[in-house]
């Protein structure tokens, strides 16, 4: 017995520690917290249970009276029975437009006529039974309402529905708030007596629906567990972590509450840990997961990717040519119908030819032609305003434009304004504008279907003619080759015009004719041939008859005369008779003139007739001359330089005017003494030779004679003087150009080095010669005061008898007067710095000039000799006298100095400036 309790105890806990799973409710633990009756249900959505104990038998009964309660609602029809039952329970996850919840049965042997009629106006039912959501319902947990059936006989039947939303419990009769899901621990006996306890402990997903406006906080899900004095405790994101406050948990009963709406958006679902404390703060229960799902509510519009969208489509397109593809978004839940979106067209304008010239794709948003007839010429641009819906376009929408634009076709053929044009054109002229014409063509301007392109089909068999296009469109008959009065004095020409790409049809083609009458005008003769061509020699004797011109005058019937004078004749050689056009040499010719080219010399000569005005044709003579051997040829040579020891020989070049055979071979002669020193010998070459020393020489220029003879008829010879430098020459070049080529860039600097030294030598002597000449400057002191200047020197005379004087007396002066400085030994000072010496020789000058000026503006330079000044040792001076330099009234003249100059050079300042001698 003991064993059956346990058995039994197991049962109802796991029956009751089970999760109840989504649209199912535990039968047994529904009876046993609510102590409320079992809610109806409905044939078409069973309400199943969990799984039942076998021990219980209440809930058998329950489940029995869930299939019971049929109800007879409204005046009966021999036909119709009514509703299968008057009250039907549905149960959803959310509510959205156009979305089913559930189907009635109404059974009837004949339903023509019938209508069905809600009083929720969110709601209503299709023919076949069909229960649609017709608007949005805003967020509710459970929603009831009737169903009216009438016949066409009045006939009424009734039928009253429920629809339960996310799991929510039918309400009693006292409207109590319904229970919500609840997570269970399972108990320890359980887990310890199945090890794979987790594994088959499923945690369902509690489902919330987004944007709910209740009452907060609302519960939404419980955990519960079976250990005595506990406390609950959630943490995850939405308790503990951002977003922070949207759920909280009752810690003694481990009621989930929700604080505010939920946006499916910005957070689809939410995973929190229930926790399970007992009094000491140990956690008596493992974490468990729980799982909120947000559901998705039609809380946004579709949106599309741009406002405005463009498209082309061809003139004429036919029906289902696709022109374009519009694209719109939605941010609800995918693969739901609240992001299903349908397309629709809401207007278009023009509304011409038809109202409805395009349809788009409910689904994919592709606007395709519906209707032919499309012109660009009438319509050029068709607006449309699109709208894409969710819901399958039946919920919330939003709208955009779509322009189409209308593009041409070559349906229209160019047409001439005129067909025929008639012109009159002078002849013999080119590149003439003989007619334009202009067309018209009603397809769009400036492409391809509306540009022209002109073609003459008659009346050009002589390819006189060429038509072209302007920049207007036009066509421009022209001539390219002149017309002649005398072969055709009228032309008709036929022009045809097409554009620049194919028709789309066959349409008839225009065309224009042309009548075109020449106008004669004075033509110039014309020489046959037009270049006539003689060969003469060139020493023709002058009045010679060179060569004969005629020329025509195409005008025969104006029978004019046609005279003849010479054109272009750069030589001057010849002349023509004006009557005859007979051309004669008036001076002599010269094929080797450099107005003959390969020995044709070309002259033009004139015809002109006595029309009004003159025509003037010019006709070319060209004469070729004969060679006559009238030039002697002559010796050059381009290096005359011989070593008189084994020099090489010179090359000596022989130049002709004359051509073959009044030129090779040519005899080379030494001449004039010229044989005694140099020889002559052949290269192999007619027109070059060998010129050889055949002995030493005195070093010199000489001239060289030859005479050359050319092997024409009759010959002709000259005698050359050859310049030619002989010299004395080592390792095969002259001696005089070794020297320079040694002497070379070095030998130059050493030379301007020398120069540069000897200008520096200049500039110091005259530099000290200025420092002897330069003037005395004024005294440190004024003249009236008297005072003695006395040089310091190191050596000081030996056998002085007043020695012991105080000498500290004459530092009283120098000791008042701070400004006055020694100047006998060097300053400590920074010496300046001096420029070195520059590589160029060209900058000694101002090397010298910049370093002199530098040290006489330096402190540190020597000499320090200079003058010391001491005080007055007049009267009443208490060092009184020096009889050193005895201190007498005679004065410095009768003094003797001479022996300073015996003194060295320390003492030749004191010679100069009191000795006797002259400077």
């Amino acid at each position: 017995r003991e064993r059956e309790r346990e058995g039994a105890e197991r049962e109802r806990e796991r029956d009751t520690h089970r999760v109840i799973p989504e649209g199912q409710r535990h039968t047994e633990q529904y009876q046993r917290e609510t102590n409320r009756a079992i809610p109806e249900g409905d044939g078409e959505q069973a309400i199943s249970g969990a799984a039942m104990s076998s021990s219980s038998t209440f809930s058998l009964g329950v489940f029995s009276l869930l299939l019971l309660l049929q109800v007879w609602g409204g005046e009966g029809s021999p036909r119709c029975t009514g509703f299968a039952q008057d009250t039907y329970l549905f149960q959803v996850e959310s509510l959205a437009p156009g979305q089913v919840v559930g189907r009635v049965h109404f059974n009837c042997s004949d339903q023509k006529g019938l209508e069905f009629h809600t009083n929720d106006p969110h709601f209503h039912v299709q023919s076949d039974g069909k229960v649609l959501v017709g608007r949005y319902v805003s967020s509710t947990n459970q929603i009831s309402f009737t169903i009216t059936a009438l016949s066409e006989t009045k006939d009424t039947w009734k039928t009253a529905i429920s629809i339960l939303i996310n799991g929510e419990k039918v309400k009693d009769s006292t409207g109590s708030t319904p229970d919500v899901p609840v997570i269970m621990w399972p108990s320890r006996f359980y887990r310890s007596g199945l090890s794979r306890w987790k594994r088959e402990w499923v945690i369902p997903v509690t489902k919330h629906p987004e944007n709910d406006i209740g009452d907060f906080p609302k519960p939404v899900v419980q955990i519960k567990s079976n250990q005595a004095k506990i406390y609950y405790v959630i943490t995850g994101p939405g308790a503990d972590e951002p977003p922070i406050g949207i759920f909280t948990i009752n810690k003694k009963d481990g009621f989930i509450y929700l604080h505010k709406p939920l946006d499916r958006e910005q957070q689809d679902k939410y995973r929190l840990l229930a926790h399970a404390y007992d009094e000491n703060g140990q956690e008596v229960e493992d974490a468990v997961d729980v799982l909120i799902e947000v559901i998705d509510m039609n809380d946004n519009k579709p949106q599309f990717t741009v406002p405005t969208f463009y498209g082309t489509v061809v003139e004429g397109a036919t029906p289902g040519t696709a022109v374009m593809n519009l694209t719109a978004t939605d941010a609800d839940a995918k693969d739901n119908l609240n992001s299903m979106i349908g397309y629709s067209i809401q207007d278009q304008e023009p509304k011409l030819p038809l109202p409805r010239m395009f349809t788009i794709s409910s689904k994919t948003g592709l606007i395709s032609v519906l209707q032919g007839g499309l012109d660009r010429e009438k319509y050029d641009k068709y607006t449309l305003v699109v709208q894409a819906a969710d819901m399958k376009g039946e919920g919330l929408s939003t709208r955009a434009t779509a322009i189409i634009t209308i593009v041409d076709r070559n349906d229209n053929a160019p047409q001439f304004v005129t067909t025929s044009v008639t012109v009159n054109v002078p002849e013999n002229e080119v590149d003439y504008d003989v007619s334009r014409h202009p067309i018209t063509d009603a397809d769009k301007s400036y492409t391809p279907a509306w540009k022209a392109n002109f073609s003459i089909i008659f009346g050009n068999e002589r390819q006189q003619f060429t038509v072209e296009t302007d920049l207007d469109n036009n066509g421009v008959l022209k001539l390219i080759k002149p017309l002649d009065f005398e072969k055709s004095s009228r032309h008709v020409v036929t022009i045809e015009v097409r554009n620049q790409i194919p028709f789309t049809d066959t349409p008839s083609l225009s065309s224009a004719t042309v009548t075109i009458n020449v106008i004669d005008a004075n033509e110039a003769p014309i020489f046959t041939p037009e270049t006539k061509t003689a060969t003469q020699p060139e020493n023709l004797p002058i009045g010679s008859t060179v060569i004969t011109c005629k020329a025509k005058d195409p005008d025969s019937a104006q029978n004019q005369i046609v005279r003849y004078r010479m054109g272009s004749d750069p030589a001057q050689w010849f002349e023509i008779e004006m009557e005859t056009g007979i051309v004669k040499l008036i001076s002599s010719m010269d094929r080797e003139s450099q107005f003959v080219n390969d020995n044709i010399y070309t002259a033009t000569v004139l015809a002109y007739d006595d029309g009004n005005p003159p025509a003037t044709g010019t006709g070319t003579i060209r004469v070729d001359l004969e060679d006559i051997n009238d030039n002697p040829p002559i010796a050059t040579s381009l290096l005359n330089r011989v070593c008189n020891q084994n020099g090489l020989p010179v090359n000596v070049t022989i130049l002709d005017k004359d051509i073959p055979p009044n030129t090779f071979p040519y005899a080379v002669a030494l001449v004039h003494g010229a044989e005694k020193n140099w020889t002559i010998e052949s290269t192999g070459r007619d027109d070059v030779k060998l010129l050889r020393l055949k002995r030493e020489i005195d070093p010199n220029i000489y001239e060289v004679s030859l005479r050359v003879t050319d092997g024409g008829t009759p010959q002709m010879s000259q005698v050359t003087g050859l310049r030619v430098e002989v010299c004395d020459c080592e390792n095969g070049a002259c001696k005089e150009r070794i020297v320079a080529a040694a002497f070379g860039i070095p030998g130059i600097l050493a030379i301007l080095g020398a120069i540069l030294a000897l200008l520096i030598l200049v500039l110091l002597l005259l530099l000290f010669i200025k420092r002897r000449r330069s003037v005395k400057k004024e005294p440190l002191l004024p003249e009236e005061d008297i005072r003695d200047n006395v040089y310091h020197y190191d050596e000081e005379g030996g056998g002085e008898e007043d020695q012991d004087y105080d000498l500290s007396q004459l530092h009283r002066g120098l000791d008042a007067r701070p400004e006055v400085v020694r100047n006998d030994v060097a300053p400590v000072l920074m010496a300046p710095q001096y420029r070195p010496r520059p590589a160029n020789p060209d900058e000694i000058g101002t090397f010298i000039d910049e370093n002199l000026k530098t040290a006489d503006n330096d402190p540190t330079a020597p000499p320090y000799d200079s003058l010391l000044v001491f005080d007055y040792e007049g009267g009443g001076s208490e060092a009184e006298s020096l009889s050193s330099v005895n201190s007498s009234n005679n004065s410095d003249m009768d003094q003797e100095y001479d022996h300073l100059n015996d003194w060295g050079p320390r003492f030749r300042k004191l010679a100069e400036m009191y000795g006797h001698g002259e400077e």
